[in-house]
């Protein structure tokens, strides 16, 4: 077994048995995610989506529903009303259960997940634009010193790691509709945040001669993207419809500045070693394409499948002091179902109530010592329409897990929970009076 692995396998064991059972609002400093798989490049990848697509295994590429915001495609912000607004909010419960198959911990995280607004430019054409998570950071593990030679020489050393920080992404779409049969969309993106990465060396045995070292480094993200969409659209027969879609991404360095230190500290003295900002984050995201297709009909049911590939073997990533890894193709595979029983019912309310199902299938970025992590879920979720026009609530829930005890992994399964509140208005309407 190769060195990484061990140390990897060593520290991930660490990391359950200090993170054993706490939550949020513990001392925790109300992390958005809590993983060690948020250690490497920019975190752990937020899954895109609102509870529509969410509850749909995570779809979008080629689903259009004038009903609801679908920004996974910016071709389908024109799949909409004449006049009409919609704003669209939803938080998120992020509940993680994370085992080596001996230590095991439990954390919790509630956070806003999205903020999106859509509305009519002109004819055919519509906007939409929002803010919307990108990647979290979040961890905490202890290791102790077990070299000979240290133990020998200056003795026993402790030493933590601890990591936090998000990157979001505020973005703007524009669509348009041509020839009936086809939609165009382009979209801006904005990255920003920061990403904190620490590590403290204490000395167990004399604290007072030693003291404390810290070392890390604080990345600032400040910088551009954009995406482009394409849908083609028509119908099987008077009730039943198509949709055929596709994204793509070009690569994009996440510019800001790294502020690397190093600082010791003994009692209320502290000598700062260095503290340097360097231009550049050492990051950037790959080319990204999805392709997608779903079949609806009218008012009764919607079936789709999607899609995504992205390249990050060629990503420089700043580096996470003990960890090494290898950026890896990822592929995901996603399908969804969505069925309303009688969008139109009088008399029983919840055959008004739009239900989902899902799944999907991941192979992540992260190549850890040849094996590729891995992640599959199975998505529920219901709509449940309110007041008039489009007004709804939803509610969507993704259970899973994310690599295995094998390989010198951490097993880690989970259940997000997002509810969704769709908001719904009709704008520039004249009101007519005898």
């Amino acid at each position: 077994m190769r060195k990484t692995g061990i140390r990897f396998f060593v520290l991930c064991s660490i990391f359950l048995l200090t993170g054993t059972v706490r939550s949020a609002g513990q001392n925790m400093d109300a992390l958005g995610t809590f993983t060690p798989y948020s250690m490497f490049g920019v975190g752990e990848l937020t899954r895109p989506g609102t509870s529509l697509n969410r509850a749909m295994g995570g779809i979008g590429a080629g689903l259009r529903d004038n009903r609801y915001i679908n920004y996974l495609n910016p071709a389908s912000a024109s799949a909409r009303d004449t006049l009409s607004f919609m704003l669209d909010f939803g938080l998120m419960q992020r509940n993680f259960i994370n085992t080596d198959g001996k230590l095991s911990s439990a954390y919790n995280a509630f956070n806003m997940h999205h903020i999106i607004m859509s509305f009519p430019i002109w004819k055919s054409s519509a906007m939409q634009m929002g803010i919307i998570p990108y990647s979290n950071v979040g961890y905490r593990f202890v290791e102790d010193e077990s070299r000979d030679e240290i133990l020998g020489t200056i003795g026993a050393f402790r030493y933590y790691h601890f990591g936090q920080g998000s990157i979001n992404q505020a973005f703007a779409a524009f669509s348009a509709t041509f020839f009936r049969h086809l939609a165009v969309g382009v979209q801006g993106m904005y990255f920003f945040g920061n990403i904190e990465k620490n590590a403290q060396a204490i000395s167990v045995t004399s604290p007072e001669l030693y003291g404390t070292l810290k070392t890390g480094y604080d990345i600032v993200i400040r910088s551009f993207g954009a995406q482009f969409g394409l849908q083609v659209f028509g119908n099987f027969s008077p009730s039943t419809s198509f949709t055929v879609g596709a994204t793509f991404q070009p690569s994009a360095t996440l510019r800001g500045d790294v502020t690397r230190f190093a600082k010791m500290e003994k009692g209320s003295v502290i000598d700062t070693v260095y503290s340097v900002v360097n231009e550049g984050s050492q990051m950037a995201i790959p080319m990204e394409y999805s392709v997608g297709f779903s079949v609806r009909k009218h008012d009764k049911w919607v079936f789709g499948i999607d899609y995504t590939q992205a390249d990050w073997r060629k990503s420089n990533f700043a580096e996470t002091p003990g960890i090494n890894f290898q950026p890896a193709l990822s592929r995901t595979l996603k399908a969804g179902f969505e069925f309303t029983p009688d969008r139109y019912s009088i008399r029983y309310f919840m055959r008004r109530w739009t239900y989902r199902m899902g799944a999907y299938y991941d192979q992540s970025y992260i190549m850890f010592n040849g094996h590729q992590v891995k992640a599959v879920g199975v998505t529920l979720g219901f709509t449940v329409p309110i007041y008039r026009w489009y007004n709804s609530i939803g509610v969507s829930i993704d259970a899973g897990q994310r690599g295995s005890i094998e390989n010198n992994l951490i097993r880690e399964r989970y259940i997000m929970l997002i509810l969704n509140f769709n908001l719904h208005d009709i704008w520039f309407v004249k009101h007519r009076y005898n």
